[in-house]
């Protein structure tokens, strides 16, 4: 029963790997590759048909950008409950297709724009609107090929999938102009460069003049600064907010180990919410203090960072124009009353770029963003998985190449535990020696369970061999490999980084496929047929298992033998869709693992059969003695119990004799 339960387990198991794969990620897969197609024909197509701008041509007609601006409360609430909505028109133009909006840089031709030349950025900011809405990472690239296009982050409103932020102000008193999405700025130069500012100015012609103060620093973090200056004679009283608009829900991986969508930290609480689920939401409303929010993909945020100190109502929204997913995260200061001859400032901060591990710890100690760290997914096991990642990054940096950071953890993973490693191989060395007890307890006991197991534990405590000792080194490289799976996936440190050879990408799978006679014969293998395109690395790794696997102590039953031996199989095709540096790490441990372990069993006196390696052959009797012959024989067979047997009336001839 045991043995046929353990056999449906092990089919079952198989069979929802294959049906996960088949049903589930491979039509999802080929469905993003079709659309992934398409968006390149359309793209292609609309640069064909897109005719230049003409010189000093006027600006076209913007189409409003969807975002819905965070409505004032009363003028006289010392602090709203929760804002209302102000519903700015849809951002397409009536009966325009999504898929017939021209390219970004035909809609930016013409525009007013302040040009942005930063250290790692660049892109323009529009200024009308004010909005930052055009901007590509020039350090990273969509493919490994160097040639490839950058990763272009923000887009502009009217462009596929428009994606950009904004600040700005709102008011309950009645008749007060605030600056908008039609507002045309002013700015006092106009190229914004590394940590140099830039004054965007604004006046409302009611005696209350806009100023917006820009930085940007090395890095991808926007320092804004808003300040309002009165000549009027009587006090306004004014709300900041800012805001991230998204238009499109993009192609997520969908796997559960990773967060893409809306996020923040909101009262220092991590809050994550899918697209899917504010689709049927609609709205989720917070109070925080400090904190921050934003929209976050694998490797790329675009977050609003207010003042750590103010009091803030957030807000994630989704809603349906014109057939289209709008998301947007957006924040309410808190009130500014302005008075006469006085002025108003608050400090925002907008950080829009790669989620480098360094980079977000530098923001969260030196700026005082709470929890900015939680921006890269983690996971549960955040107290290792980070930990694991700095240790790769440092020997990164002695040694240049993420792929040797990843052999040489885990020698420092096998040396931190090699004390415990050697009583467990040592326990094993013990169990493979006292195999063939075991088999004849299991023979002469086959009949009686209960009784075979009390002669086994009998035999492991007169032996003093522990049979789970064997399960430890297991037990230890679990956690290790799920959290340098997180690291691998997650961490865009490891996004197009290089091993040796053929791996270009250690985040990826190996590209050298079984279907692909490892690199001979190029060409496109479908997505249904990818399960069994195995790599080069995956096969290395079943290889190693399957020898390491020889030198444990083998199950006596015959059906566990072979289910154990089908394992490595199994696991080679299931990592085979892996990322290669986690392959590579599974491998190299396996070798380490199997050195280790041979070297304990010959000084054990143990072989890999599990016979002693010192112990002599038994001698064969001399021809012709009889006597002697018959005797090793029946040393041979197995013991039988005195007297006569239940249910056997008979006696032997030998019994009658001796009778």
């Amino acid at each position: 029963m045991e043995q046929r339960n353990l056999l449906l387990a092990v089919v079952a198991s198989i069979a929802i790997l294959l049906g996960w794969q088949f049903l589930y990620e491979t039509p999802r897969l080929e469905k993003q590759r079709a659309l992934q197609e398409i968006a390149k024909k359309e793209q292609l197509a609309q640069q064909g048909t897109a005719k230049p701008a003409a010189p000093n041509a006027g600006a076209p007609a913007a189409p409003t950008d969807g975002a819905t601006v965070p409505g004032a409360p009363p003028a006289d609430a010392m602090r709203p409950a929760a804002p209302s909505d102000v519903q700015v028109p849809a951002a397409p133009v009536a009966g325009q297709a999504q898929a017939a909006r021209p390219p970004r840089e035909a809609i930016m031709a013409g525009q007013s724009r302040l040009q942005i030349a930063a250290k790692r950025v660049r892109g323009s900011l529009h200024l009308k609107g004010g909005q930052i809405d055009d901007l590509v990472l020039t350090d990273y690239r969509e493919t490994t090929n160097p040639s490839s296009e950058q990763i272009h982050l923000l887009s502009p409103p009217g462009s596929k999938n428009p994606y950009f932020a904004r600040f700005g102000w709102v008011t309950g008193d009645a008749g007060v102009r605030v600056p908008d999405d039609n507002t045309v700025w002013t700015a006092d130069r106009p190229t914004l460069v590394t940590n140099q500012p830039v004054r965007l100015t604004w006046d409302n012609g009611q005696g209350l003049r806009f100023v917006r103060t820009i930085t940007l620093d090395e890095n991808y973090m926007f320092s804004v600064t808003q300040r309002v200056e009165n000549s009027s004679n009587r006090a306004v009283t004014l709300y900041p907010y800012g805001l991230v608009s998204r238009t499109g829900t993009p192609d997520i991986l969908g796997f559960f180990i990773l967060h893409e969508g809306l996020l923040g930290v909101i009262n220092d609480q991590l809050q994550e919410i899918d697209y899917d689920d504010l689709q049927e939401t609609g709205k989720v409303q917070a109070k925080s203090r400090g904190g921050w929010l934003g929209i976050t993909d694998k490797y790329w945020l675009v977050a609003l960072v207010p003042d750590q100190k103010s009091q803030i109502d957030t807000n994630f929204r989704h809603t349906l124009q014109n057939k289209e997913d709008k998301y947007q995260v957006d924040y309410l200061g808190g009130a500014v009353v302005v008075q006469p001859s006085g002025a108003g400032e608050v400090s925002n901060r907008l950080f829009a770029g790669a989620k480098e591990v360094r980079l977000l710890d530098d923001y969260e100690s030196k700026l005082g963003i709470s929890r900015f760290d939680l921006a890269i997914d983690f996971g549960w096991f955040y107290f290792l998985t980070k930990p694991i990642f700095y240790v790769l990054d440092y020997f990164y940096r002695l040694l240049g190449n993420f792929g040797l950071a990843i052999l040489l953890l885990t020698v420092i993973i096998k040396v931190l535990f090699f004390p415990l490693a050697n009583k467990s191989y040592a326990a094993m060395s013990r169990l493979k020696q006292l195999q063939p007890k075991m088999v004849q307890l299991r023979e002469r006991y086959k009949d009686d369970r209960t009784r075979q197991n009390e002669a086994m534990m009998k035999l492991y405590k007169d032996e003093k061999v522990n049979p789970a000792a064997g399960c430890f080194p297991m037990l230890i490289q679990i956690p290790v490999f799920f959290a340098l799976y997180k690291v691998l996936f997650v961490t865009i440190e490891m996004r197009h980084a290089p091993f040796f050879g053929w791996i270009q990408d250690l985040s990826a799978p190996d590209p050298l496929g079984l279907l692909m006679a490892f690199g001979l014969v190029q060409w496109d293998v479908p997505q249904s047929l990818q399960i069994v395109n195995i790599g080069i690395w995956p096969i290395i790794m079943g290889i190693t298992m399957y020898l390491q696997q020889k030198l444990n102590p083998q199950p006596a039953d015959p059906m566990q033998q072979k289910i154990f031996m089908l394992l490595p199989i199994v696991f080679t095709f299931l990592l085979g869709s892996f990322p290669a540096g986690l392959v590579i790490y599974w491998a190299w441990n396996n070798t380490l693992s199997i050195a280790q372990q041979w070297v304990i069993m010959r000084r054990m006196g143990v072989s890999a059969s599990g016979a002693s390696i010192n112990e002599e052959p038994p001698k064969a009797p001399p021809r012709g003695n009889r006597k002697a012959k018959e005797a090793a024989e029946e040393d041979d067979k197995p013991a039988t119990p005195k007297g006569p047997v239940k249910g056997k009336g008979k006696t032997t001839r030998r019994q009658r004799k001796k009778r």
